[in-house]
């Protein structure tokens, strides 16, 4: 069954990082059952009831922050949430990508949609009109601490629900007056804690970390089928990659990559080719690789599991259970994701650590046929060396990226917020550690390549043997030093569409062969 026929209710399925991209790329729809617009009209008369009864409760007839103290009248209650929505509108620095904006709209209204936080039909049904019309508002990437919720980067979000802020749509970036004018639609006027509830939450944590899951477990996976071109390029040893060794140390994530690289060098004449050879053992870098790659898969599987359960969490404040019973406690807290993502971060960097090295190792000339900087005639040309300079500058900088954002905590609003998470640090940093490793994938992937050229005429399995053919209809086998940068560019464009991951499993499906593992399932996305 196809995405395109499934429906997805927002506040009562079970959301996913798979999930939210389809709907963000319009592989699926989304909609608001009648049962959850229910829930939702309930949630919103309860906080009606709290502002016709007159008891202080936060965020609904009380200020925010240190001035949670200071009653509001029910005249002004309203007033208070449009300003709200000013004030913390703070951002500084570019937009975040238009993706991860789309995807704070989604996560968001996932987590309204539960009907525990007051808000009304119109202002959900308003925010899944930006959606379904790719109406995407501008959000700065800096201003959040990650607790009481990413204030700043949520106000910008939703400025255009009251007629301010900007916005993408049909191609170019508008004020929302111009969006207005363009679509006939008018801002709103938001009810008692509608605007406290737009502003707190962890979207724009949980948008990069779903943007994190699907990247990382793409750079994870290609990394074994790079790291199988690179074993056979260099003739490594395939016994690493027995199963007896792993079951006597049974971590899921070493098994399955080990699994993994085992049936992509399945049925290998260059792997025959050496069998009986005198080498006793191979660099870490090639025999370790199910160490490795497993912890950092390991890590990611922390991070995808966690997030699942933020996905379809209520992560504002205060809580609506019913017009008797509010509850002002600290979902809005960043830190259960901001330490997986720090975890994730690492995790992500010891790929590009290790892949950098095979690079490296592939330049020595060392193994046998291969030549020494993967070019026969040096001295006029310098053959690779220098892509591993570019490999040696993203894994240096990836380690400066490391340090632990979740770390830190500076206290804001007065000492109110005396502890914060930091996680919009945690995950802004993720992403340009996995963008980094993506391009050092990349040059292993064509350094790997180069090697693999000079174990013809014998050739691979059947796996790898395509993955090659393909990356040679656009890279061809260099002879002599060209503009290696061109070169690297059409690598990443593959690392980044996951294009090694599809060939693979497209020969898997034609020739009947399988690279699944009792574990494929936990390490998949979906």
């Amino acid at each position: 069954m196809s995405l395109e026929t499934i429906t997805f209710h927002y506040g009562e399925d079970r959301l996913t990082a798979g999930l939210a991209l389809a709907l963000a790329r319009g592989q699926m729809a989304g909609r608001l059952s009648h049962p959850t617009r229910e829930k939702v009209r309930a949630s919103q008369a309860a906080v009606e009831q709290i502002v016709k009864k007159g008891v202080p409760v936060y965020g609904i007839n009380t200020g925010f922050g240190p001035l949670c103290t200071t009653h509001i009248s029910r005249e002004e209650t309203r007033i208070l949430q449009m300003n709200i929505l000013k004030s913390h509108s703070v951002g500084v620095g570019d937009p975040i990508e238009r993706e991860l904006a789309k995807l704070m709209l989604i996560l968001k209204l996932h987590s309204l949609a539960r009907g525990y936080s007051g808000v009304s039909e119109t202002t959900l049904d308003r925010i899944l009109w930006h959606i379904e019309n790719d109406a995407i508002p501008l959000v700065p990437s800096q201003g959040s601490v990650g607790a009481s919720g990413d204030l700043a980067p949520l106000s910008h979000l939703f400025l255009p629900l009251i007629g301010l802020g900007k916005v993408w749509y049909k191609g170019a970036k508008l004020s929302t007056p111009q969006l207005f004018e363009k679509a006939g639609i008018h801002p709103l006027e938001l009810g008692p804690k509608e605007g406290l509830a737009l502003i707190n939450g962890t979207q724009f944590i949980a948008a990069h970390a779903v943007l994190s899951v699907a990247r990382l477990q793409q750079c994870l996976s290609q990394a074994d089928i790079i790291g199988a071109m690179m074993v056979e390029g260099l003739q490594g040893s395939i016994k690493p990659f027995y199963d007896a060794l792993h079951e006597l140390r049974p971590f899921k994530g070493n098994h399955h990559v080990a699994l993994r690289i085992k049936a992509l060098l399945k049925d290998s004449e260059i792997m025959e080719d050496h069998i009986d050879c005198d080498r006793v053992q191979d660099p870490y870098s090639l025999r370790c690789m199910p160490q490795v790659h497993g912890a950092s898969r390991t890590a990611w599987l922390h991070l995808k599991e966690l997030l699942e359960i933020e996905l379809n969490s209520v992560t504002d404040n205060p809580v609506i259970i019913d017009d008797t019973l509010t509850i002002s406690g600290g979902n809005f807290h960043g830190q259960p994701l901001a330490l997986a993502l720090d975890y994730a971060c690492l995790a992500a960097s010891e790929i590009g650590n290790i892949s950098d090295r095979r690079t490296y190792l592939a330049l020595e000339g060392n193994s046998p046929g291969v030549p020494r900087l993967l070019m026969k005639d040096t001295g006029i040309n310098s053959g690779y060396m220098i892509l591993q300079y570019t490999t040696a500058a993203l894994a240096s900088e990836n380690k400066s990226l490391c340090f632990p954002a979740s770390a830190d905590s500076i206290p804001t609003s007065l000492g109110q917020e005396d502890h914060v998470s930091m996680g919009s640090i945690s995950g802004r940093k993720a992403l340009q550690v996995i963008g980094n490793v993506e391009k050092i994938l990349a040059i292993e992937l064509l350094t790997a390549a180069q090697a693999f050229e000079f174990r013809r005429p014998l050739k691979s399995g059947k796996l790898l043997d395509e993955v090659h053919q393909t990356l040679r209809q656009k890279v061809a086998f260099a002879e002599k030093d060209r503009v290696f940068s061109e070169d690297i560019e059409k690598a990443i464009g593959m690392i980044k569409k996951g294009a090694l991951m599809s060939i693979v499993q497209k020969v898997s499906k034609r020739e009947k062969l399988s690279l699944e593992t009792p574990y494929s399932e936990l390490f998949e996305v979906y």
